[in-house]
């Protein structure tokens, strides 16, 4: 690399549809400064193909481009500009390879189940593909959301539809009071490095090495189990009583990014809802390759092959079912998708807000918003969805005009907590005992199991922690804005965690700020009496929270977590920009294969290159990175200010529209300031033409669309195709060329 480049990720769905668009654009101002911007593909299909090098052609073949980004977080001059990525599910990895070798990529299937070493060998490349695959190896540091000044403004002048609260919704949180990880939870903090095996003892008093794991000073190992049993029952007991309080049922995991636990706790709630159906015809689907971890619609896929009247006797137990458990949640109404169809419909730190958001209620079969069971089994976080469904119905929805902001400050480097677990997470075999041994045969922890039950170990660092507690105190003192951190004193891993945040907090200067411990439900309590006073307060917490915070509380603030600031300063001194959350993307690419019209919202992007920018023009000693930094961000409040954000409505502005008005609105900001003169006059005649060519340039972009867009694949998408749709105006196209050759 050279110390003058952003790497850019090129990811998924549609913010790989947007990059397309915007990158020439970026490009024609960043080359202006000597900064080159690269692409590093990141996506599901990039990985994929990486991971089976031996199986492509030569031109087949792909660099390793999270495997290239990895190493660049350990450079002090890393500027990485991270997009959304897919967090992909079984049923996702699995359509994705099915699309792949339908464009003549020979890689292998998926082994559900391995038959052979082979299978295990190309099933352990893949499994390591799952889930939270990406963020783990980029978040080399703590993370810094907020809600931009602008944005917030914006908000205010132009505030988001917020449904009403009634102080009789029967809408609540449903969780485990025991059996759960939380109830099970060990932790311990060793003084010095060390060496533990992760043990399982039979009781026949054999013993099998699970893992082994070397600890470095001062690092914080927990050990935690979910009972199978007790998780089962729960399900039962919370379905028996949705459907005698006539309440909707749904649930709210998150399978995605806790890829090898949350699959299993989903299976459960498939077998449990439908367990007429699974105790009727369980041989035949273990037969099948039924495998209840990816949804029912593992079931609808594998008996396809079976004759038309066996299907028929299938299909009709299914909805059989239906007729003793309550009403359920849906993903889509019409097409008849509930919440258990696949493990990555409804993903909880997304599916709550948005219930939250809509009055407290979600979408049943009939297509009507109701009251539901927020079903969330592991008990550790879901107490705080609770408390604020308990201070909405009390207080009613919040006011975006006049709310406050909660910004985080989040533990998450070197894969610290609860996704860091994925290689110390095991599906119990038999009954036993699980337990941590130290290298002297000291036992540090240990839990008696039962086959079925899911166990599993997390791991956080001691500089982590340091650089978090640093970072708390850097944000409350530059913002003047209270600290809390959300550590729950019944809780082991965060009684370690707290005598930590006590200790560093004396290595700062804390004079004349409001810094304080407090449990998750009486954090987000102060939060909220706080934020409907217009107040601000600075959440500081652990890895999940911090991913269910800036979900969470940006709904409500902001309408949507993707126009947070996210900001990634590295341990190692370089820095990574996000550009927000994409859980929308899918039905945003649906639209433009249908109608040709992206409503993707591209502002987080804006804003974190506007950081990028700026971290660039301070570190290199750029003086028009600073520049471009300050005209980038003018140019979005005026774009904020004139409402050219895309529409959701085909023939309306879409993101290519957007981006053409970004681009001129930073053009003209560029033209307009005087600190650079010859930047300026660089770009005068580019602001010029294409203010001209206005209503030239949206005439092309609209005449785009209202017919499908062919992209050539969804995971994998051709770029040729994908230039065609997203860079439809051979107005604006010639411009940024002209603009480019002047150089």
């Amino acid at each position: 690399m050279t110390k003058q480049t952003i790497y850019y990720t090129l990811t998924d769905e549609a913010p790989s549809l947007a990059t397309c668009s915007l990158l020439p654009i970026v490009r024609t101002f960043t080359s202006a400064a000597g900064i080159d911007v690269q692409i590093t593909d990141i996506s599901l299909a990039g990985r994929i193909l990486s991971a089976f090098p031996d199986f492509l052609t030569d031109d087949q073949r792909v660099t390793d481009g999270l495997a290239f980004l990895g190493a660049l977080t350990q450079d002090p001059n890393a500027n990485i500009v991270k997009l959304p990525n897919i967090s992909a599910s079984v049923p996702q990895l699995k359509a994705c390879i099915a699309e792949l070798q339908s464009q003549g990529y020979k890689i292998p299937n998926f082994p559900e189940v391995a038959q052979n070493d082979a299978e295990q060998e190309i099933r352990g490349r893949y499994s390591k593909l799952l889930g939270s695959a990406v963020n783990p190896v980029l978040r080399e540091g703590n993370s810094d959301r907020r809600a931009p000044a602008a944005v917030k403004q914006f908000v205010r002048k132009f505030p988001h539809s917020m449904g009403k609260w009634s102080m009789a919704s029967q809408t609540h949180a449903d969780y485990m009071r025991g059996g759960d990880f939380y109830s099970s939870e060990q932790s311990v903090t060793v003084d010095e490095p060390t060496d533990v095996r992760i043990e399982f003892v039979g009781k026949d008093g054999a013993v099998s090495l699970k893992k082994e794991l070397s600890l470095e000073a001062g690092e914080i190992l927990d050990g935690m189990f979910m009972s199978a049993r007790a998780l089962r029952q729960f399900f039962e007991d919370s379905l028996n009583d949705a459907k005698e309080s006539n309440v909707m049922w749904s649930l709210h995991v998150k399978a995605t990014m806790m890829k090898v636990s949350h699959p299993i706790v989903f299976g459960h709630a498939v077998t449990v809802f439908y367990k007429d159906l699974f105790e009727k015809h369980g041989e035949l689907f273990a037969e099948l390759g039924v495998n209840p971890n990816n949804g029912l619609s593992s079931v609808y896929e594998n008996i396809e092959s079976l004759p038309r009247s066996k299907r028929e006797e299938i299909l009709e137990d299914i909805h059989a079912c239906y007729e003793n458990r309550p009403e359920m949640a849906m993903v889509d109404s019409v097409k008849g998708i509930t919440n258990l169809h696949v493990p990555s419909d409804v993903i909880v730190d997304a599916s709550m807000p948005a219930m939250i958001r809509n009055g407290g209620k979600m979408w049943g079969p009939d297509g009507k918003a109701k009251d539901t069971k927020a079903v969330m089994p592991e008990s550790t976080y879901s107490t705080i969805y609770q408390e604020m469904i308990n201070f909405c119905k009390t207080n009613g929805a919040f006011d975006p005009t006049t709310m406050g902001t909660v910004p985080n400050v989040g533990l998450m480097a070197k894969k610290a907590e609860e996704y860091g677990s994925h290689d110390k997470t095991f599906e119990m075999m038999a009954d036993g005992t699980m337990r941590v041994v130290k290298s002297d045969d000291t036992v540090l922890m240990q839990h008696e199991v039962e086959q079925g039950d899911i166990w599993r170990a997390c791991q956080t660092k001691d500089e982590p922690v340091r650089d978090w507690v640093k970072l708390a105190v850097t944000r409350s003192r530059q913002s003047d804005t209270p600290a809390i951190f959300w550590l729950d004193r019944n809780r082991a891993h965060d009684i370690q965690l707290i005598k930590k945040v006590n200790k560093y907090l004396q290595d700062h200067d804390t004079s004349g700020l409001d810094i304080r411990i407090m449990t998750y439900v009486e954090a987000i309590r102060r939060s909220m009496e706080r934020m409907v006073r217009g107040r601000d307060t600075i959440s500081v917490t652990g890895n999940v929270l911090r991913d269910y915070l800036t979900d969470l509380f940006p709904i409500m603030e902001l309408g949507t977590s993707a126009k947070m600031l996210s900001i990634v300063p590295m341990l190692k001194g370089g820095g990574m920009y996000e550009t927000g959350a994409g859980g929308s993307a899918p039905k945003h690419v649906q639209q433009v294969e249908e109608e040709n019209h992206l409503r993707w919202d591209s502002l987080g992007e804006f804003m974190a290159l506007a950081v990028s920018l700026e971290e660039m023009g301070i570190k290199q000693n750029n003086p028009r990175a600073k520049i471009l930094a300050k005209t980038l961000d003018a140019a979005t409040g005026t774009l904020l200010e004139n409402n050219k954000s895309p529409s959701r409505r085909t023939g309306e502005l879409d993101n290519r529209g957007s981006h053409f008005y970004l681009g001129m609105y930073w053009a003209q900001a560029v033209a307009a300031q005087t600190e650079d003169p010859e930047l300026a006059a660089m770009f005068a005649p580019l602001a010029e033409a294409m203010t001209t060519n206005e209503d030239k340039i949206i005439g092309e972009l609209a005449a785009a669309q209202g017919k499908p867009a062919e992209l050539g694949g969804y995971y994998h998408a051709l770029r040729t195709n994908v230039k065609k749709v997203m860079r439809p105006s051979a107005t604006l196209n010639a411009l940024l060329a002209d603009a480019n050759s002047q150089r």
